[in-house]
């Protein structure tokens, strides 16, 4: 009898799982963050518990929908909140631009200079003196703007005169207006506004992703 038990809970724990996976979205799966990790662990524990419980199922069943139902909560209030994204998936870090290493951001994101090199090289980088900007995203990855004549040849490079490196700014994000952006790239509403304008959309809200270079060209995404 207990084997038919553990049977039937194993069976009810793996539809757990699942119903909970298709609910949190192909995120959990592809690409986690310090939450999801950590969310996603405790799931599994409290899924192995209910495999094995036999006096009272329902305790486990239930504990894991809750740790389902706080991650999905946690990610509607990233998407309606941009703002509160910083506090709970983090910010990226800039580890190393123009030359200078930022020793203090290494050590707020727990990153020492060898893991660094490893991960630069990892990156295809192994002179740090080929490098414009590296930065430490908070998924854990290293992103790297190689210098200008560093950077593999385009069809615009084909005049042998590398050209200054692009860095974009979200300044549009699910419809909402990165202010904060804007202003840092001294730019305002009104010139958003008359951008919108010239490429044919009303507001912001008919915007799914805006981003701008710093020569001020900005490019739009429909919501679809």
């Amino acid at each position: 009898m207990e084997i038919i038990k553990v049977i039937l809970t194993s069976l009810l724990s793996v539809f757990a799982l699942f119903a909970i996976a298709k609910i949190m979205g192909h995120k959990q799966l592809a690409q986690l963050d310090f939450f999801d990790y950590i969310s996603g662990i405790t799931i599994g524990s409290v899924a192995a518990e209910l495999a094995t419980e036999l006096e009272e199922p329902i305790k486990p069943l239930i504990a894991l929908f809750i740790y389902g139902a706080v991650s999905v909560v946690l990610s509607l209030i990233t998407h309606k909140l941009p703002k509160m994204r910083k506090y709970i998936n983090g910010t990226p870090t800039v580890i190393l631009n123009d030359g200078k290493l930022y020793r203090k951001n290494m050590k707020k994101a727990k990153l020492d200079l060898s893991e660094f090199m490893v991960m630069c090289r990892e990156a295809g980088y192994f002179d740090l003196s080929d490098i414009k900007t590296a930065i430490f995203e908070q998924n854990g990855k290293l992103s790297v703007l190689p210098k200008s004549g560093k950077r593999p040849m385009t069809p615009d490079d084909m005049n042998l005169q590398p050209k200054s490196a692009h860095i974009s700014t979200e300044v549009i994000m699910d419809g909402r207006i990165m202010g904060e952006n804007l202003k840092r790239m001294g730019l305002d509403e009104q010139w958003l506004s008359q951008q919108l304008s010239m490429q044919g959309y009303k507001s912001a809200k008919d915007v799914f992703l805006g981003v701008c270079d710093n020569d001020k060209n900005l490019t739009l995404y429909g919501v679809e």
